[in-house]
């Protein structure tokens, strides 16, 4: 049977949407939501059944944690055991927003949230829908990104029914969300805190109210292995099904060897797409070039990542490169959902070899 969909004003939800979605989350099933940064998909974060059912409705790995998202600093006593100094300055700072950070879990806290381990990801959204919904359902809610594991994350509510109709039980469509990629997770267990993940939150940010932040290898894409405190870590992320491959280096040098790859790939017969910037764009003569933004506004990019993703895998196309930039700022973060979207399959331009060898 179809998921049901509630339209919300993103700005002012309709009671009685916010109702019958907090409904759903006290009663142990699955609603999905709109965030600041991607669509969430929400269970009651105390209740292990529930959240067992996100992790199946995904197909994701149980050794991947969950953020559990709260409607105020109030509520952080219901899932954490201790409270690092820091965490109020960045708490002052940054919340409600896409700051994610990593503290010691308290004892009402399921396994099932943290994969085992003695620390809990916490954060407060900044969106109308996603904070009446934990108002309302009187719950902490463990929610990850509302798409089948190792897709590309959902922007939109279309992309949380193509990825999960038929297995979750509400969707809440509120319109397109506004940051585009997942909040930045900071360990603030740690001594300095480490940033794991790159997000909304930049690392300069961080470093304004942190004072030193360490970066982790996976944070900058790298694989990471073994148990891991923040999602989007270990595993491949954000992934069309086709081939892909990251071109990285500076601008000009990107463009010109992406351009030749291009040619090369449709040399040997096969549907080639970009995900381009639009300075890059003119450049590449594939079946398929979708432009996530200008160079000059990463959150330009960042708002149009994974619509490009997925635009490009609807396609049908044999390999998609993707014009790599900046890894600095919010350029940090769209070089790890890159990377990790590659697959780890990267050109850096002006080196040898070719992605088809």
């Amino acid at each position: 049977m179809d998921t049901r969909v509630i339209r919300v004003d993103p700005v002012n939800p309709d009671e009685r949407a916010i109702a019958e979605a907090a409904r759903v989350i006290r009663e142990g099933g699955l609603v999905a939501f709109p965030t600041e940064t991607v669509y969430g998909l929400g269970a009651d974060a105390l209740n292990p059944d529930a959240v067992r059912k996100i992790f199946a409705a995904k197909g994701r790995p149980g050794d991947n944690p969950l953020i559990v998202h709260l409607a105020g600093v109030h509520e952080l006593r219901r899932v954490a055991s201790a409270f690092p100094p820091l965490l109020g300055a960045l708490a002052r700072r940054f919340w409600p927003g896409p700051l994610t950070a990593v503290i010691r879990r308290g004892p009402a806290v399921p396994d099932e949230v943290t994969a085992g381990l003695d620390t809990v990801a916490v954060r407060i959204p900044d969106h109308p829908v996603a904070l009446s919904l934990i108002r309302r359902s009187g719950r902490p809610i463990a929610a990850p990104s509302a798409n089948q594991s190792g897709r590309p994350s959902p922007t939109a509510a279309v992309h949380v029914w193509h990825d999960l109709n038929g297995k979750v039980d509400l969707i809440l469509d509120g319109g397109a969300a506004g940051i585009g990629v997942e909040s930045t997770v900071v360990d603030l267990t740690a001594h300095p805190p480490v940033l794991l993940r790159p997000g909304g939150i930049t690392l300069e940010e961080l470093q304004e109210v942190a004072g030193p932040v360490r970066v982790d290898p996976a944070a900058e894409g790298m694989p990471a292995a073994g148990p891991v405190r923040s999602p989007g870590m270990k595993y491949r992320h954000y992934a069309p099904a086709a081939r892909c491959v990251l071109v990285e280096g500076p601008a000009e040098a990107v463009v010109s060897r992406l351009a030749s790859l291009v040619r090369a790939e449709r040399e040997a017969g096969r549907r080639v797409g970009v995900l381009a910037t639009r300075e890059g764009a003119p450049a590449y003569g594939a079946e398929k070039v979708c432009v996530a933004g200008s160079r000059r506004d990463p959150a330009e990019i960042a708002r149009n990542l994974f619509r490009c993703l997925r635009e490009l895998d609807e396609a049908g196309l044999d390999i998609i490169f993707l014009e790599g930039v900046e890894p600095v700022g919010l350029g940090l973060a769209l070089a790890n959902r890159m990377r990790r979207a590659a697959g780890y399959e990267v050109v850096t331009a002006g080196r040898g070899g070719s992605a088809a060898d």
